[in-house]
Formats: structure tokens, C-alpha cells, sequence
């Protein structure tokens, strides 16, 4: 029989927690559920008895859902923690980015929320696999998050959050501006014309894809001496900026909300970053996993489950979880070469870059890796998405198009 799991649930509204009982009622033989009236007390009952998920409401006295969450991260990292927002609550969310796995809007769902802490646990499951720790381990150092990107990300926190000096905070950096200022100028974007300035490329841009990009950026470049392993890193590099930019506009073309669409473009900017992981950490056994792929032509995947225990899909999501980024994101790097491991059951950003990698590695049929990303047509029809691939190969060809003509 499956164990169920502890779900506590606060708001200061008791009219609130009153609607959550009812409405979750019949979950309860899957959930043990509690419910605290404000932040003090939700952290009273998770003094008493460990809790799987907390589901906390954003604004409240005293001690708020943001200040809550952060609390909960600190004490009980393996918590899952969910925000419940409205839509006038930005200034909150902004301030709960790093604590919060998810954002579920008011009023709540039931079938979302059980979609979403289902995903959630078995996301937990991977990221605490033995073998995956093991490697983890082994290495001598994990990169941590760029300054620049925390730079921007304390921009975005404050009250008066300003897209003008997002731009001036990258313009510090020379290296990190010529990169985003070629990035903004090559095809991926489609800009009509060129632009020289990183304050201009931030307008043009905006600041959550900025934000991505620089991550992304910042990321490749703590591992330029990975490529000893025998890593391509320009061919990952460009790999992984076609695929960010065919997955977000897959969402887009989906209907996906902003959030959901910028989630896409950074998974598929870093879907791959634990390839740069194993090969910055632990060269020699992936140069043999990648001669292990290669010799028996097998995926490179599943050549580093063998030599390894675990592959650079689950690393690189662990890293990513390491650094608090929300768990779409954790998720679509976690399962982007196997989804239908994920139970989701709609389109999400995992979607986006399981298809946009596997497009992308199609369109461009790499030698490296010819068996690199085998569309899992298995799970389009599960989520009754099959017939939307016609359009989604359409948008491959208009982005590899659009480089070959640069």
C-alpha cells in the first residue's frame, strides 16, 4: 500500500482553509493533510512531524508566505514548497523565487494540485537516487551561481525593478556583454536590426529572457576547460541556444502564459549542462562513456547510465535544484530524454524541450551523436499532443534556416 503523503497547508483565512478541506476531501486517502492559520504555526506543526509539501498562501500578517517559504528552506530543504498567489502579488513572488518549487494561482484546482505535488515527489525521487549522489560526490567543485546573475536577480526583487539597469549591471562586465550582445544579434532572435548596446539589448529582449541568457552564458563559460574530455563545447553551446529558443517558441505556440514560455527557454538554454558537469569534473570516465556511445552506438545517455549509474540529465538537474531555479525547470532537464518517467498528464516546459532537443539533433544530424535524442512519440500521444508535431518540425526548419543564412 502506498504511503501517504503529509501535505500542510496555511492561510490566515479560515474561510480558506475551510474551502481547502472540503475541496481536497476526497484526497484524503492518498494525503495526510494539515492546516496552520499563519506562518508562526506552520512552523510549530513542522517542528512536530515532517511534512512532504507545504502549501502556503502569499500574503498574510506577521510573517508572510515568501518569509515562510524561506524559513521552510532553510530548516527542511526537502520540503516541497508551493506558493498559492493572485494576480496582484508580483511583489511577493519576486521576493519567493528562490524558496518556491511551484506557483499555483487562486483559487486552486484540485487536479492541478495533485498533478503538481505528484510531479514534484517523483522529480525528488530522481534527484536522490544513490548513484546520482555517489557522482555528485566525487567531484571537486559544482559551479555556483554566476554574480551577475544574482546581480540581476536582486534588480528584479526590488519594488522598483528596472529593465534600463539590468543592462547596465551586464554592461559591467565586457565579456559577458559581447556575448550577450552576439547572442541577441544572431538569427535565434530575428531582429531586424543590429544592435550594439547591452542596455538596448535588454529592451529588446526583456529581462526574464536576459536573465536566462546570461545564466546560460555564465555557466559555459566556468567549464571552457571541459573540452579535454573530448566535449565540442561551440557544438552543446549551439545545441543548446537552438534548442532554448525552439522550445520556448513551441510554448508560445501552445498558449503557455510568460512564465511558462521563459521556463522553456532556460531549460532548453541549460538542458545539457550536465554534460559540462561530468566532463569539468570527471574527464576521464566521460571520455570513456562517450567512446562507450560511440563504439557501440548507443545514446550518449545511456552510455554515462552505464559508466556512471546516472546521466548528465539527472546531473545537471540536480544542479539546477541545487541553485533553487523553479521545478519546471529542474523537471524538463531531469526527463528531458525520458518524459513519460514524468506523470504530467498536459503540455508543460518538459514538453518543449524534449521535443525542441530532439528536433534540433534531427535537423542538424549530428555525427557526434546520431542516437543524442529519439522523439518519444509515446508520450505525445498520452498527452494527445501527436498532431501538433508537423507544426513544431515547421518551427525547427525556420530557426535552422534562419542560422544557415547568417
Amino acid at each position: 500500500m502506498p504511503v501517504k503523503k503529509n501535505i500542510l497547508f496555511v492561510d490566515d483565512d479560515p474561510n480558506v482553509l475551510d474551502g481547502l478541506r472540503r475541496m481536497l476531501h476526497p484526497m484524503r486517502k492518498e494525503w495526510e493533510m494539515a492546516f496552520a492559520p499563519g506562518g508562526e504555526q506552520a512552523l510549530a506543526a513542522l517542528a512536530e512531524k515532517r511534512f512532504d509539501v507545504v502549501v502556503s498562501d502569499m500574503r498574510m500578517p506577521g510573517m508572510d508566505g515568501a518569509q515562510l517559504l524561506t524559513e521552510v528552506m532553510r530548516r527542511y530543504p526537502e520540503t516541497v514548497r508551493i506558493a498559492l498567489s493572485g494576480h496582484s502579488e508580483r511583489d511577493l513572488l519576486l521576493r519567493a523565487v528562490g524558496p518556491t518549487h511551484q506557483y499555483l494561482a487562486k483559487p486552486c484546482d484540485p487536479e492541478l494540485l495533485k498533478s503538481v505535488v505528484a510531479r514534484a515527489g517523483t522529480l525528488r525521487e530522481v534527484l536522490s537516487k544513490d548513484a546520482l549522489r555517489q557522482v555528485v560526490s566525487q567531484m571537486q567543485s559544482l559551479p555556483s551561481l554566476p554574480q551577475l546573475y544574482l546581480e540581476i536577480v536582486k534588480e528584479l526583487r526590488s519594488p522598483d525593478a528596472s529593465i534600463k539597469r539590468v543592462g547596465a549591471i551586464i554592461s559591467k562586465d565586457m565579456a559577458m556583454t559581447a556575448k550577450v550582445l552576439q547572442l541577441v544579434n544572431s538569427a535565434f532572435f530575428g531582429l531586424q536590426r543590429h544592435i550594439a548596446d547591452a542596455r538596448e539589448a535588454a529592451t529588446f529582449l526583456g529581462i526574464a529572457t536576459l536573465q536566462t541568457l546570461v545564466l546560460s552564458a555564465d555557466v559555459f563559460s566556468q567549464f571552457d576547460h571541459a573540452r579535454a574530455a573530448g566535449l565540442c563545447i561551440e557544438t552543446l553551446w549551439n545545441h543548446s541556444m537552438a534548442t532554448g529558443t525552439l522550445a520556448k517558441q513551441i510554448a508560445v505556440a501552445e498558449g503557455c502564459e510568460a512564465k511558462g514560455c521563459d521556463h522553456a527557454l532556460m531549460a532548453g538554454l541549460l538542458h545539457d549542462a550536465g554534460k559540462l558537469v561530468f566532463a569539468g569534473n570527471l574527464p576521464e570516465q566521460y571520455r570513456q562513456a562517450l567512446d562507450m556511445a560511440r563504439d557501440e552506438a548507443l545514446a550518449e545517455w545511456q552510455a554515462e547510465q552505464r559508466v556512471f549509474g546516472t546521466t548528465h540529465a539527472e546531473t545537471g538537474a540536480y544542479l539546477l535544484g541545487l541553485w533553487g531555479l523553479p521545478d519546471p525547470i529542474v523537471e524538463s532537464l531531469a526527463f528531458h530524454h525520458c518524459p513519460n518517467q514524468c506523470p504530467a498528464t498536459t503540455f508543460t516546459p518538459l514538453t518543449a524541450v524534449h521535443v525542441a532537443s530532439a528536433l534540433e539533433h534531427e535537423s542538424t544530424n549530428s555525427e557526434e551523436d546520431p542516437m543524442a535524442s529519439r522523439l518519444d512519440a509515446e508520450y505525445l500521444v498520452r498527452l494527445g499532443l501527436a498532431d501538433r508535431l508537423p507544426a513544431w518540425r515547421d518551427l525547427c526548419a525556420d530557426i535552422t534556416q534562419g542560422e544557415t543564412a547568417q
